[in-house]
This record gives C-alpha cells, sequence and structure tokens, in this order.
C-alpha cells in the first residue's frame, strides 16, 4: 500500500491559484477539474468523494433536512451512520487488513468505523456556557493534542472571528496524526477560504487569505510529500458571488402555508404543524410538503419566485441524484447571484433568540450571517467587553452579535454552472493516475483507492 493524504482546501478553484499562492501554484501545474455533485455542499460532496455514491445513495441530502420520524430539523450532526453507504477506508480494509485511516476534520467523524478522527465539538455545560472543544477518537487523544497544540480555536472555526487559525490547528493535529500512528490514509479538512468567500465575496481583495492558505497548504505539502506520503488536493465547490436573499419561508408563511409557535412573546417554527415549509442551505432548499394535494400550489409559488432558478420535482430530483426520503418534496436551485435564508418571521422584533446568536443546531437553516457581527450595534467591542464580563463573573449570558440583515452574505454555493469559478479542482501528486482533465464527482473515492493501491 501507498500511504495517501487528501488535503481538502474548501472553496478553492482554479482563478485563485496565482501570484498570491506559489506553493499551490507549483503543485497545481496540473490539474483536473471535479464535476461537482448536486447540492454542491459540504457534507454532501464529501459523502460522495468518500462513497463514489451520489446522494439518492448515500442519503445526505444536504448539510441537513426534516427529520420525519423526530419532527425536527436538523444541521450539522457528526454521526457517520447517517452515511448510508460503504466508505473508502471500509472498501480499503477489506483489500488489505492492515489499511488505517484517519478523518481530520472531515464531516461525520463521530461513531464511525475510521481509525482515527477528530472533529469540531464543543462543550455544551449546564449553566449555558459554550466551551471550544473537539471530539477525538481514541478518546485520550483529545487530551494529548490540546496540550500539544492548545485549545481548539472554535470561534475563529465559524462565526465572525474566523480566522487562518482554526486550519493552522488542524493541519498541526494532521501532522501530529502522522507522527503518532503513520495511517495509511489522513483525509485533512482546511476551512478558511470557504468561510472568507462566503463573507467577503470572489470578487473582493483575497490577497491576504490567499497567502495564508497557500502558507499551510506549502507546509503540509512538504511535509508529506518529504515522508514519501502521495499527496490528493482537492476543494468540494466554488463560492459565487452573491447580492439577493431569497426567503422561501418567508413566501410560504405569507401564502399560509407555515405555523409559528409564539414562546415569550417571540416566533418559532412549527414544522410539525405546518402544510409546508423550507430547510434552507444556501442556494439549495428542501421543500416538505405534508399533502401533496399542496404540491402544485406550492410548486407554482415558487416557480414565480425571484431568484429561484429551478423547482424540483420527482422526476428533476432523480435526474440529479436526489431521489432519497430525507430530501423535501420539492428542492429549490437558487439563481446564481442568490440564495436561500431560512427565515420564517415576519417582523424581526419577533425574531427567535436564537436568530441574533451563532447557533447552528438551533437554527431551521443554515445561517451565513453569523459571520458578521451586526453593524447596527454602535459600539460592538464594548457590548462583547460586557458580554464576557457577565461569563468571567459566572453570571448567565447570550452573544447576541448576529445581524438579520441578509444582504451582508456575498458569496454562496450550492448550485452547479460548471464555469470555471464556481469548478472544484483535484490535483495529485501522481498525475499519471488522473485520466484526463476532469473527474465526476462519484469518482474520487476510486482515485482515492488507486492512489493506495497502484504502484
Amino acid at each position: 500500500m501507498q500511504r495517501t493524504v487528501v488535503l481538502n482546501v474548501v472553496g478553492l478553484t482554479g482563478p485563485l491559484i496565482g501570484e498570491h499562492t506559489p506553493h499551490l501554484s507549483r503543485f497545481a501545474q496540473r490539474r483536473a477539474e471535479i464535476q461537482a455533485v448536486t447540492p454542491a455542499l459540504t457534507c454532501s460532496s464529501q459523502a460522495t468523494y468518500l462513497t463514489g455514491k451520489l446522494p439518492s445513495e448515500h442519503g445526505i441530502v444536504a448539510n441537513g433536512w426534516y427529520f420525519r420520524d423526530l419532527n425536527e430539523i436538523w444541521l450539522w450532526r457528526q454521526s457517520n451512520r447517517l452515511v448510508e453507504s460503504e466508505k473508502v477506508w471500509e472498501v480499503a480494509r477489506r483489500r488489505d487488513g492492515a489499511f488505517t485511516c484517519a478523518n481530520t476534520f472531515w464531516w461525520y467523524a463521530m461513531a464511525t468505523s475510521a481509525d482515527y478522527t477528530l472533529t469540531p465539538r464543543p462543550l455544551y455545560c449546564a449553566d449555558g456556557l459554550k466551551l471550544p472543544d473537539f471530539y477525538a477518537c481514541p478518546l485520550e487523544l483529545r487530551g494529548e493534542l490540546t496540550d500539544r497544540l492548545g485549545a481548539f480555536p472554535l470561534f475563529e472555526f465559524w462565526g465572525p472571528r474566523t480566522s487562518i487559525r482554526s486550519s493552522e490547528w488542524i493541519a498541526r493535529a494532521a501532522m501530529e496524526l502522522e507522527e503518532r500512528f503513520a495511517p495509511t490514509l489522513n483525509l485533512v479538512y482546511l476551512p478558511h477560504l470557504d468561510y472568507v468567500l462566503q463573507r467577503s465575496g470572489p470578487d473582493s481583495d483575497l490577497s491576504k487569505d490567499l497567502r495564508e492558505i497557500d502558507g499551510v497548504c506549502g507546509q503540509l505539502l512538504d511535509y508529506f510529500l518529504d515522508r514519501g506520503l502521495r499527496v490528493i488536493l482537492l476543494s468540494e465547490y466554488g463560492i459565487m458571488p452573491v447580492s439577493r436573499p431569497v426567503h422561501p419561508n418567508r413566501i410560504l408563511r405569507e401564502s399560509g402555508y407555515i405555523n409559528v409557535k409564539v414562546d415569550l412573546g417571540l416566533e418559532y417554527l412549527d414544522p410539525g404543524s405546518s402544510r409546508a415549509f423550507a430547510v434552507s442551505d444556501h442556494q439549495i432548499a428542501h421543500v416538505y410538503v405534508e399533502d401533496e394535494r399542496d404540491l402544485t400550489g406550492v410548486r407554482e409559488l415558487f416557480e414565480k419566485t425571484p431568484g429561484v432558478a429551478r423547482v424540483l420535482h420527482s422526476g428533476d430530483k432523480r435526474e440529479l441524484g436526489l431521489d432519497h426520503p430525507r430530501s423535501g418534496e420539492l428542492v429549490l436551485l437558487a439563481e446564481p447571484d442568490s440564495w436561500f435564508t431560512y427565515y420564517f418571521w415576519l417582523d424581526d422584533a419577533l425574531a427567535p433568540d436564537y436568530a441574533r446568536m451563532v447557533d447552528i443546531h438551533r437554527k431551521p437553516g443554515y445561517d451565513p450571517v453569523e459571520l458578521f457581527v451586526d453593524p447596527e450595534i454602535r459600539l460592538p467591542t464594548l457590548k462583547v467587553a460586557g458580554i464576557l464580563a457577565r461569563k468571567a463573573l459566572g453570571f448567565r449570558y447570550t452573544m447576541d452579535l448576529t445581524s438579520l440583515d441578509a444582504t451582508l452574505v456575498r458569496g454562496s454555493h450550492g448550485i452547479v454552472t460548471g464555469e470555471p469559478d464556481n469548478t472544484p479542482i483535484l490535483v495529485s501528486s501522481e498525475p499519471r493516475l488522473l485520466e484526463g482533465n476532469e473527474i465526476a464527482a462519484v469518482g474520487v473515492r476510486d482515485l482515492i483507492l488507486d492512489h493506495i493501491f497502484e504502484d
């Protein structure tokens, strides 16, 4: 077996490689474009890369969905058992019992058959505190890596403070796993560009951020190549400039399909009693329709909505590999300049308490506005200082700094256009294993296996 590392540089596309990325430029002189899966989202893309299957088979139809049996909308679950197809490491282990795999921050890293795993996992304390942390398996790795690397910088992994520090920490952790275990396959997730591009947009000045991620990649390339590993560097999608947020749940509510529950004077989506609602995720939205007699009306409602490029029904979902029971009865695809919010309230004064916080698990949809501090806060530094003082004194507190202005978001992804700025890439230290200048997303799994088992 040939030991292999896969570096997942999220958001990287060919046009971003240039004067600010000398390490990537040297390594990526020959690269292939990946024919991305729909939806072009983190969890769906990674599941396709690792199983060689479409969402219709592996079941990861987005970063989250409506769990019908639980009457709950959940995003960013972490159990690998949600992936319903065989993973690359399971195939490889059948071929050679000595094979081992490390998952360094790729998603669905818990309850997994991989040998070594690391994934973000905050501590949610009984008093309401959220503390930065991560999950590791074997369990003792968590303490050992924290001693070596310091605490995982969770608040710089996601949120308004997102920075290169989280990708740097993950890179160091990947090298620690290599030193300790020398796994046959190491899957390494580097998210920095993804969040920068969503916040600032691909048309902004990215020189600093490109230099930063290039430095991390250069360190990893030198380290793993010097140790004799084969290297695959890939991305999941490209980020498109957006300027138009679309609010599917507000449209459904105004048409009488959505019910809300009022708690302490604030509104909360009640999916169980709603006739139809949307789980929005970047540029796609799964629309769950309780009664099939409402399907035509809901479909026609969105077919005439500006910013909606396409409304997928049964045959359309089958065409794109999204015909899975977890999918909505309808799936919306956005126009390239648009994206979908989860917002369901019609008056910001009635928005739920979590709307103004970074709270990826309670929100019934993805919220990239969490990348911003609300510009309406006159003295944000002073407000943060006051919140942290309450925290230090042991009082309950809420970090209610998130804006409700969806127009702040400048980049998004989820649809596939085929344009270079929107197309993920793949580069290999073994270019002879690449056939042509394109590879289907479902072909990545077998390419990884070729790197491991082909001489």
